[in-house]
């Protein structure tokens, strides 16, 4: 299979072309399921366009937990069929499908009583890792125990002794949800689709009550594009209604936004070796192990404010240490916060019980001929969600479509990514980078990395680490540019790294250099270096501004001091 290089270039011919002819199908917004449904169709033979108004995965889908798991409190709930579901996908992931960057990772449950809590809990991860197994995918992680009092301070030695009795240890898995979707667009334009981010969808093009297509905007140059489809699948997720309200049709079902923050600390502020998972009033609080940091998340609560960049309030903040402080030994304040992040979850709230009950679940609708809705559901299931749009997309074609393939289709860098890792040392001996530094090329880009390492050769100062964020390589800023589809210093930053949340600077002391690494590569000149860096450090004022605030309104007007984009 070829490789599919998004870069500038590649950006301006994929709009011309799916200018040029009718596509089969074309999907709106590149969050995980939209970038999942385009490669779902393109895989069954058909002529797939893929547009996003701003950057892949630049909503919902790079400001998640990062967990690919099962649901198991749903367990609770007795969903068995969502959850069943989910640990098929997950070890689909795990397995198949993505192994280069969804990962294992460990969970403590403490127990709060003896004897009935051990037991109850005990049956449902039991249950858990057994519909796992049963699924066929769930043989590659390692199986739920119960630890003693003892065992499980040694384990967390971060807990209080007096935060638990005993506690259980079960597996989930992990993945940068933003790098996953790059990923996933990436695989998709290798099956031909064409792919465009930057370019909005300002209105749908109708024959009578058909819709036909789109027009679209391209935010970087200024044009627009009528690109005319046969079906149209609408995966914008928590801006679906505002999508529909663009035809002038009153949907089948709405999309309430549910707001999630999540804080990032220093690995060294919280002494374990696991991650937790804790009980709240409310729901579940997940304290998850990422790279050098530790990621503590997340609340749940209604948002009807600015959808582009919903705030995390100072309100969020205490909440999450209050839950969290309350197992901890040594607790956290706010000068252990590196990052914060708020993220809107697409819930479905009907008209009627029937879907009003839906809310992790999703749906697929067909509310004017030409037109598919798919909405709701969660990360781990987003294959079946994006083939559940697709077979309704193709009801509406008049020819015979293959069924989904997607089960077997392994996104690029998967393929090869095995016998790489174990010839790491060979490689760093070979390239003369660090084998740390090979483990995580690999586990970013699998067998990808080659592409990035030949970028080295070619330039040894890009093998080199970004001075104010060792974790990342120099190359990294440029290939997020040449072969990743990053358009803006904030594309880098935020999504194609994770440096806005890792550092204790949020990234503004990298973005200097990381301008001037990508100028080049997007064309840009001195002035427009400028314009990156300055709006970069006005949009992470203003995010720091927000979560000094009290509430949701204040903290939203705050956030709405920085623009959005920087036009070129």
């Amino acid at each position: 299979m070829k490789t599919a290089i998004l870069g500038p270039a590649q950006r301006a011919e994929a709009l011309a072309r799916m200018a040029e002819r009718e596509l089969d199908i074309l999907v709106v917004g590149a969050g995980v399921v939209g970038a999942g449904t385009a490669l779902d169709a393109a895989t069954r033979g058909l002529s797939t366009g893929l547009v996003e108004a701003r950057d892949w995965a630049s909503g919902t889908s790079s400001r998640s937990s990062k967990l690919i798991h099962g649901g198991l409190r749903y367990l609770e709930m007795l969903d068995f069929a969502l959850v069943r579901e989910a640990l098929k996908e997950r070890g689909l992931l795990l397995e198949r499908l993505a192994p280069h960057l969804v990962k294992p990772v460990p969970f403590l449950y403490p127990l709060q009583h003896k004897g009935w809590e051990r037991w109850y809990a005990g049956t449902g991860v039991a249950l858990y890792d057994t519909m796992s197994i049963s699924s066929g995918h769930g043989r590659g992680l390692p199986h739920h125990r119960h630890l003693s009092h003892r065992r499980a301070l040694q384990v967390a030695p971060c807990l209080k002794k007096d935060a638990l009795v005993g506690a259980l240890q079960y597996y989930d898995a992990q993945m940068d949800d933003a790098r996953y979707v790059a990923t996933m667009v990436r695989t998709a334009a290798a099956y031909d689709a064409q792919v465009a981010n930057r370019a909005r969808v300002v209105g749908f093009l109708r024959e009578g009550e058909r819709v036909v297509g789109a027009r679209v905007q391209d935010v970087e140059g200024g044009g627009e594009y009528e690109i005319r489809a046969r079906q149209v699948v609408n995966a914008t997720g928590v801006w679906t209604d505002d999508t529909q309200r663009l035809i002038g049709e009153r949907g089948q079902f709405h999309v309430r936004a549910s707001k999630g923050i999540h804080l990032v600390v220093p690995k060294d502020r919280i002494h374990s070796t696991t991650g937790l998972i804790l009980r709240t009033e409310k729901s579940v609080l997940f304290v998850i192990p990422w790279g050098r940091h530790w990621i503590v998340g997340t609340t749940d609560t209604d948002w009807d404010l600015d959808k582009a960049h919903p705030a995390a309030s100072s309100a969020d903040i205490d909440y999450l240490l209050e839950h969290v402080n309350a197992v901890l030994a040594t607790p956290l304040t706010r000068d252990d916060v590196e990052g914060v992040y708020a993220g809107l979850r697409p819930l479905l709230a009907g008209e009627s019980d029937a879907t009003s009950k839906l809310s992790r679940e999703h749906t697929v609708a067909h509310p004017v001929p030409g037109l598919v809705v798919v909405a709701g559901g969660k990360y781990t299931t987003y294959r079946v969600m994006a083939k559940d749009a697709v077979d309704e997309a193709v009801h509406g074609l008049d020819q015979r479509v293959a069924e989904s393939v997607t089960e077997d289709i392994p996104l690029v860098g998967a393929e090869g990514y095995r016998a790489l890792w174990n010839a790491r040392a060979r490689i760093a001996a070979r390239t003369g980078l660090h084998v740390a530094r090979i483990e995580h090329l690999l586990n970013r880009y699998g067998s990808l990395a080659e592409e990035l390492l030949e970028l080295v050769v070619a330039d040894p100062s890009l093998g080199e680490p970004l001075a104010a964020a060792d974790d990342y390589l120099r190359a990294e800023a440029v290939y997020a540019c040449t072969h990743e589809g990053a358009r803006h210093l904030d594309d880098v930053l935020t999504r194609r790294t994770r440096i806005s949340i890792e550092t204790f600077d949020r990234g503004t002391r990298s973005a200097r250099e990381v301008a001037e690494l990508i100028a080049p590569a997007l064309g840009w000149e001195r002035d427009q270096i400028e314009k990156e860096i300055t709006h970069y450090q006005k949009r992470v004022e203003a995010e720091r501004e927000s979560q000094r605030q009290p509430d949701d309104l204040t903290a939203d007007a705050a956030r709405l001091g920085a623009p959005d984009i920087v036009p070129l």
